[in-house]
């Protein structure tokens, strides 16, 4: 795993959130769509949230406050091949589905830039970190400082592709 790779990819990615973002209109950002689930603003505020809570378990990990626990077999491949195994649907941690909720596209950009801000400081700390401190994700188990950023960038591109569904299901229903 290039760890300066996926820090480009990954304001690569949020540039793609940021693009859709402003691509939206206010009244659309809140609307739950056509095929139900959550509306852009929701999954806006689930990914950012989510990717701040994993910026501090990086951060965790890479300051030595972490466990010397294995990664299971199954994670490693979804690290190494950078995507989550194809699902209907994954459910959220129930921690992390109550603090889901709808918010403004103005709140959506401070979500992000306050990622990215939490991203410059979190991700120096991983050249010195060990890899054998490991912090605990709710599903996937015991994650390093590395494994930590290659897991929000899977999880950032994952919901990606799930703006793109909401905006085709928005497309059909005209």
């Amino acid at each position: 795993m290039n760890t300066r790779k996926v820090k480009t990819s990954l304001h690569n990615i949020v540039d793609a959130y940021k693009a859709k973002l402003s691509s939206y209109s206010d009244g659309i950002f809140q609307t739950m769509p056509p095929i139900k689930g959550w509306s852009f603003s929701e999954v806006f505020a689930h990914i950012f949230d989510s990717s701040l809570l994993s910026l501090i378990a990086l951060e965790n990990a890479a300051k030595g406050k972490g466990e010397n626990q294995p990664t299971h077999f199954a994670v490693q491949m979804i690290l190494f091949f950078g995507s989550l195994p194809p699902a209907k649907k994954y459910k959220v941690p129930k921690r992390l589905a109550e603090r889901i909720k709808i918010i403004s596209k103005t709140e959506a950009m401070d979500f992000i830039l306050e990622f990215e801000r939490a991203l410059n400081v979190a991700y120096p700390l991983i050249f010195d970190a060990s890899k054998y401190s490991k912090t605990k994700h709710p599903r996937l188990g015991y994650l390093n400082a590395e494994q930590w950023l290659r897991f929000i960038e899977i999880h950032l591109k994952h919901h990606l592709k799930q703006l793109v569904r909401i905006e085709k299901s928005f497309q059909q229903s005209i």
